[in-house]
């Protein structure tokens, strides 16, 4: 499936900011699940200057911006990717990091006593690894049922769990901490996932989970969409959780309030002639 992307995201404020420094992951990268056909990311209404880009351990491509004065400002995102369906399976994406290092905690992911006892009652009587993934995956898309407006940001796993209802961001982190309880490294996903014209997949910017499966590798997990994610999905980046995977994280010179604009679409694109 060939998938175009837009995605604008306007920063305004109530007074013009002395200085604005954000750290960009917004570009996808290339494994056999995806290829980037075009990809580009501007800076509108503010001049910006481009600073250190790299690429991370985990694989994705990391970019610096920084601006002085600025009081409106627009990050456009514009590309094309082609994507294949390997049923959740991550394979060919060029890192280094262990998996063994998502085994650590986060403020997002803490594990208390109702995450430990949900994740034990998950996989119980159950000794095969992709299985015991599937499972701790239908728990938690079973405890959390995906709610818009439920949460905010800053809601952590075990509040979301606690309330009984989240969106993505909330069911991700509460796979990724159920299993960690199991022992299996789990880590945070960002990207795009092109909605189905039956209404059954939510949000065109995404979250969801992979879980590391001993002997097979890294298996993607979508708890509000209860599915592996397939040729609708681009993936973007990761980390330990959304603050860690955050597509944009800044930091402002400063006072007054801060208004965010995002908007985003993601439809199929024509296929290309041969």
């Amino acid at each position: 499936m060939r998938l175009e992307i837009s995605h604008r995201t306007r920063y305004r404020f109530d007074a013009p900011k002395v200085s604005l420094t954000q750290s960009l992951r917004l570009w996808p990268t290339d494994f056999e699940g995806q290829t980037v056909e075009a990809w580009s990311v501007d800076i509108e209404g503010h001049t910006a200057q481009r600073g250190a880009a790299f690429r991370d351990g985990a694989g994705d491509w990391i970019e610096t911006v920084s601006m002085r004065h600025v009081s409106d400002v627009t990050i456009a995102v514009s590309g094309t990717v082609e994507t294949r369906d390997l049923t959740g399976f991550v394979k060919g994406l060029r890192e280094k990091v262990p998996p063994l290092a998502y085994l650590r905690a986060s403020p997002m992911t803490r594990l208390n006593e109702d995450l430990r006892d949900l994740s034990a009652g998950a996989v119980d009587g159950i000794s095969n690894a992709l299985d015991r993934a599937h499972a701790l995956a239908h728990a938690i898309s079973d405890a959390i049922p995906y709610t818009p407006g439920a949460t905010r940001s800053e809601t952590t796993a075990a509040e979301a769990l606690e309330l009984g209802q989240g969106v993505c961001q909330d069911q991700t982190h509460a796979l990724i901490a159920v299993a960690r309880a199991a022992g299996m490294p789990g880590r945070y996903v960002t990207g795009y996932l092109h909605a189905s014209s039956d209404g059954a997949a939510h949000e065109a910017s995404h979250a969801w989970a992979e879980i590391w499966v001993d002997d097979i590798g890294w298996v993607g997990f979508d708890a509000a969409n209860r599915c592996c994610p397939d040729e609708k999905y681009v993936r973007v980046g990761s980390g330990l959780d959304s603050v860690a995977a955050a597509p944009i994280r800044g930091m402002a010179l400063g006072g007054g309030d801060e208004h965010l604009d995002v908007d985003v679409k993601v439809q199929e694109a024509a296929q290309q002639q041969q």
